[in-house]
Formats: C-alpha cells, structure tokens, sequence
C-alpha cells in the first residue's frame, strides 16, 4: 500500500481549553503557532475553529479572516479547513466564513446526539450552508456521524448539491453517538466505496482515547487521518500531548509502520482535487 497519507491537524476546537491541556492554542498567534508545527511534522490539511476573547467558541468571519492569513503565510501550501460546526454559532451564522473561500469547510449533513445535547443539522441549513460552499468554491468535507450521513452526502452529490466528490470523514468515539466500532468502521469504508468509487478518498477520526485507534484503522485500510488537540488532549492516560505536532508524528509515525508515505501538501492537493488559490 503505497498511496500518501493525508494527516488532517484540528487544532483546536470547541471544547478543550488551557485546563484540561496548557498546550491547547487558543489565541489566533496560538494556533498559528501550533498549526505551523504540526505543518512541519506532516500534516496537510488544518481544521480551524476560532475562539473570543474569553476563549468560547465563535464563528466570528473577522477571527477566521486573521487565521487564515497567517496559515497561508506560515504554512504555505497547506489546506485551510474552516469549522462550520454548531458549537461555534447557530443558523447561517455558522457559515459566514465561507465567503473567505477557505480551501475546504466542514459540512455536518445530519443531526445526531452529543454528549449532553442534540447536534442539530436541520435541512434547510444544511441544503444552504452547501449552497454557499458551491457558490464559493470550497471543497466540503462531510463529517459523517452516522450511516445516513454517508447516504446523505451521496444523494446531495447525485442532486449537484455538492460540486465535487464529497470527501467523507468517519467520527467515531462521540460520546452517545457511534462508538469506535470496528465492524461499523469496515461497513462505513465498503458504503464508501460503493456509493463514490474504489479510489474515493475518505478520512476517519476517533475522539479521545479512540484517536490513536481510529488513526490505525484509517491508515491501514488504505484511507486518510485525522488527530489533534480538537479530538484529544493527551497521549495516553499518564501523558498529556504536548503539541499538537506530537499527535502529528505519533500518526505520521503509524505511516511508516503500515508503508503509508506521509503525503506532502502538493501531493494532498492532488487526492483531493484541490488547487492553489491565486
């Protein structure tokens, strides 16, 4: 198996703060800080969420705006992904961003349960938050939390709703969503295949203890991973990460091991259909 490894860095997120992990960046400097060394340690493609200046989340365009400039600056070649995720906002709010024209978005195309709420994607949202990517030109990557999330992203895509193939990645390990279950992930790999093509490309993440699994499972069936400090904070129980660049390499590291070369930003480009914005 010697197809390059897409390593996807969401460094941020929502959730984690100074408390759980002092490594976890936070300012806009932090992340760009943070991005740029996981950048050097292999990863490809930056998922990004902004917080205020208490540290909540936001989907302030003007906050996005500076860390997109300084990403494109420090880490040149490197996919920009912005977070359209409900933590940071509701309605079309969550999709001001996207007039930026980021490289990728994420797009949730379904509800499901979180650990102490309902994760909501109404439709009409979804069906607009897409639009905006086409109108844009932002390749989407369909965070699937469940089955029918995969089977929506395929409909949407026969219906031109989706400009492109839809990159899929799996989230497993959610508390009161779809636990890492291994033969749920094979299942989720063989829709894939079968509904978007043997060489579709796909992407799986695993939150908290379940990164490092998720990250093995991606790897060694042929697909792309994700890590970062979004998803978890340490790197075993004893062990806090201490960087984002750590859960880099300890992917990267994983690579190695299954014949994966880590691929490089041209090469991500490249697998995904994405080219270099002028």
């Amino acid at each position: 198996m010697s197809q390059p490894c897409i390593i996807c860095v969401a460094i941020t997120g929502s959730l984690p703060t100074k408390e759980n992990n002092p490594a976890v960046p936070i300012t806009i400097a932090e992340q760009i800080e943070s991005t740029h060394e996981a950048f050097e340690a292999g990863a490809t493609i930056a998922h990004c969420h902004v917080r205020d200046d208490e540290g909540k989340p936001t989907s302030d365009p003007q906050r996005f705006a500076r860390l997109k400039e300084g990403l494109e600056k420090h880490c040149p070649g490197m996919i920009v992904q912005l977070s359209t995720g409900g933590r940071s906002g509701a309605g079309q709010a969550r999709g001001g961003m996207l007039p930026l024209r980021p490289d990728m978005a994420s797009l949730s195309v379904g509800s499901n349960n979180f650990p102490t709420r309902v994760y909501e994607n109404p439709p009409d949202l979804v069906d607009w938050l897409a639009s905006e990517m086409v109108v844009h030109g932002v390749k989407p990557e369909i965070e699937a939390f469940d089955l029918s999330h995969i089977l929506k992203a395929h409909e949407m895509w026969k219906r031109g709703q989706l400009r492109d193939r839809p990159y899929v990645q799996f989230v497993m390990g959610v508390k009161n969503a779809m636990p890492a279950d291994r033969n749920v992930f094979d299942y989720y790999v063989a829709t894939v295949k079968r509904l978007f093509g043997d060489n579709a490309p796909w992407c799986a993440a695993g939150i908290g203890s379940n990164q490092i699994v998720l990250n093995e499972w991606a790897i060694s069936a042929g697909g792309h991973a994700r890590t970062g400090m979004e998803d978890n904070v340490r790197l075993d129980r004893t062990r806090l990460a201490p960087s984002n660049a750590a859960l880099v390499q300890r992917a990267a590291a994983l690579c190695q091991q299954y014949g994966r070369p880590v691929a490089s930003w041209q090469q991500a480009r490249e697998i995904l259909g994405i080219p270099v914005k002028a």
